[in-house]
């Protein structure tokens, strides 16, 4: 079972005291055991595992220290390292690329470590500042993990994570976080033992934290599979009664998602109760084997899902599914004129599936066919200028304007406008908003995912509509950095610019110093 860990996890920031370790309960039943890797050794009531981790040297070589300055690092010098790791040494023996393998995972550590430690104080700082605004605390924090998703140039739910797994690890782990920060652990270990360890108290979760990470060198060999299982192991005996009540809260989040897959393929996934999925997964097993036993040719797997595409939508075959889908094609690849597939948008030219992306002209005449055979087909014409493709007005036979202008931005913007996000659109919000005379127009309007625009609504964000071939919008975060989010280009207008943000502009700047750093649209911007 999967939980999220978000940046509501934990509400102090600070490092608190590691509590003197004791025993772990152990049952009547594991003391009479064979196994002795069921019971914790002596050494967890030694005040020294309260101490900084001990890593084998044997276990990871060398030390970052020895080729690092002496004074505190700063954006500029980090940057700078960057533009150095494109210049290593290539012309040395085997074992010497072992070695730079190793120091690199170690930097990879190190540097999540640090993000980590970074983030936290973004998060302890504009809560501060937040409060001192006289936000409630309800909202305060709000934006927070949006703004951490941004500089990692990740979604706004992996930003959640981060920021959640940073305060946890800040917070609750201090032997993980140092070992991350030796390299001793990757990130995503660290990661598994603070899910594993989620629904314990911050007592137990130190004393699971100690030890398996306080002498982190135990951990070398050990798979995820094990790492978890020992996690699991001991969170049971800390705390039995959480988890029984995170097994009912996971029961709670059952859910069905979608997610596209290659080769114009979908991945349909269900979160259930193992019992529930065993039992589904059984009875299509057991479908299938009935049909094959008939004489049916499809395989085993093709038949198991067009029957969960049966049962589920009620229709008698897997192919006529009366859902409305949105295919966005131009003319020329509808009825099949014109040549070729680049430039000059010919015949070929690849359709777009709204919430899959772009599929190709057969498959997409084959859908309109399909649809117009059993009369559900229904055609609206979308305008776009011709050199560019901005799309510019729409008609629609069935829907009265407000819902007309909503299709049209949801159908131009494809996917939330927040760079890297790439979520479906829930809601459509003004850029300029609506109580500071902001218009309610194309021109002024994007298509959101829920969690972006609530994170919109924090002080200090700012969206704006730029011109530019299509539509787009610069989004400015409290702190003052600027991305770009350029709407993709319908079918039939190739020439495009990737949606891609623009290098961070700070509007407010306490250093003096500044670099030159190309972007990934244009030429090298300052950054200060």
């Amino acid at each position: 079972m999967r939980t999220m860990l978000t940046g509501a996890l934990l509400e102090t920031p600070a490092d608190p005291p590691v509590p003197a370790p004791g025993a772990l309960p152990i049952t009547p039943a594991e003391a009479a055991a064979e196994s002795t890797s069921d019971a914790l050794p002596d050494a967890l009531s030694d005040p020294s595992l309260n101490a900084v981790p001990n890593v084998s040297p044997d276990a990871v070589p060398g030390a970052l220290s020895d080729a690092l300055p002496d004074d505190l690092l700063n954006s500029r010098v980090i940057n700078a390292w960057v533009d150095r790791l494109s210049r290593f040494d290539r012309d040395v023996p085997d074992a010497e690329r072992i070695e730079q393998l190793r120091a690199l995972e170690r930097l990879k550590s190190a540097a999540a470590a640090a993000q980590a430690r970074i983030a936290v104080d973004l998060d302890t700082s504009m809560r501060a500042g937040q409060a001192a605004a006289g936000l409630p605390a309800q909202r305060q924090g709000r934006g927070v993990a949006a703004q951490v998703a941004l500089a990692r140039q990740e979604s706004p739910y992996r930003g959640g994570r981060h920021l959640g797994l940073a305060k946890v690890l800040v917070a609750e782990m201090p032997h993980t976080l140092t070992a991350l920060a030796q390299g001793a652990i990757s990130e995503w270990r660290a990661g598994l033992l603070a899910q594993e360890t989620i629904f314990l108290s911050r007592e137990h979760r130190q004393l699971v934290d100690a030890h398996l990470c306080a002498d982190s060198s135990g951990l070398a060999g050990w798979g995820d599979r094990r790492l978890t299982g020992e996690i699991r192991k001991i969170a049971y005996r800390l705390d039995p009664a959480g988890y029984t009540r995170r097994r009912a809260r996971a029961e709670s989040e059952r859910r069905v998602t979608s997610r596209p897959a290659p080769d114009v393929m979908a991945r349909v996934t269900a979160l259930l109760p193992v019992a529930h999925g065993v039992a589904v997964h059984a009875a299509l097993r057991k479908a299938a084997d009935t049909a094959i036993a008939a004489g049916d040719g499809r395989t085993r797997g093709q038949l198991m899902a067009d029957t969960l595409v049966q049962r589920v939508t009620g229709q008698a075959t897997a192919a006529g599914v009366p859902a409305e889908i949105h295919l966005i094609m131009t003319d020329r690849t509808l009825l099949g004129e014109g040549q070729g597939g680049g430039e000059d948008g010919g015949s070929e030219q690849p359709a777009l599936l709204a919430g899959y992306g772009p599929i190709p002209a057969g498959l997409a005449r084959r859908l309109a066919v399909s649809a117009a055979e059993t009369e559900v087909a229904w055609l609206r014409r979308l305008y776009a200028t011709p050199d560019t493709g901005r799309l510019v007005g729409m008609d629609s036979t069935r829907r009265v304007f407000p819902a007309g202008l909503a299709r049209f931005i949801e159908i131009r913007d494809q996917y939330c406008t927040t760079p890297w996000c790439d979520a479906p659109i829930r809601h459509i919000d003004h850029a300029l908003p609506h109580h500071q005379d902001g218009a309610t127009s194309a021109d002024n309007g994007n298509g959101t995912c829920a969690q972006c625009n609530y994170a919109r609504q924090a002080p200090g964000w700012e969206i704006r509509a730029e011109p530019g071939p299509r539509h787009s919008l610069r989004i400015t975060t409290p702190t003052g950095h600027g991305y770009r989010s350029t709407a993709p280009p319908p079918p039939g207008h190739p020439r495009s610019e990737r949606r891609s943000p623009t290098s961070p502009r700070a509007r407010r700047t306490r250093g003096t110093s500044s670099s030159e750093r190309p972007t990934p649209d244009g030429p090298a911007n300052r950054v200060r």
